[in-house]
């Protein structure tokens, strides 16, 4: 099977949620066949939840369309670098491979912080590829905060 990047989707949940007034984060979960069968943005302002980050919402949806609490063999793509909560559900829900655009040194749980893979108690650790469409990742994010500290300061 050809690799075939699904981070557009991603991006575009990414959009959905900025025009949402939420942080502009996507995700999308693939099968093993390549099919998305789970796509979020953020909704954590929307439904007053701080789990509610694109990647949370892609699991559950996915989990619940299989019927199983595992996603074995299955892909996450994600505009941001997971936080340690949702690096804590990826490697719960068994994702075979983690795909993220723009790194986030700030909250970020994989490869900064927490870096939640590399802790003996993680149960699972996916294989992990980041970069991908960072620019793009990175620039919605940097547009999206710049709105609003520019309508702050109004």
């Amino acid at each position: 099977m050809t690799f075939k990047s699904h981070m557009r989707a991603a991006l575009d949940e990414a959009r959905a949620a900025a025009g949402r007034g939420e942080v502009p984060v996507g995700a999308v979960v693939v099968d093993a066949e390549g099919q998305i069968v789970a796509r979020a943005g953020n909704r954590t302002r929307e439904l007053s939840d701080p789990t509610a980050h694109a990647e949370i919402l892609a699991l559950r949806a996915a989990c619940a369309a299989k019927g199983s609490e595992r996603l074995v063999g299955h892909d996450l793509y994600v505009t941001l670098e997971p936080c340690a909560m949702c690096a804590s559900a990826i490697a719960a829900a068994r994702i075979a491979r983690l795909y993220y655009a723009a790194s986030d040194p700030k909250s970020g749980g994989v490869a900064q912080g927490a870096r939640v893979f590399t802790h003996p108690q993680c149960h699972h650790v996916p294989d992990v590829y980041d970069g991908i469409a960072a620019r793009e990742g990175e620039t919605l994010l940097k547009a999206f905060f710049q709105d609003r500290r520019r309508d702050t300061d109004l």
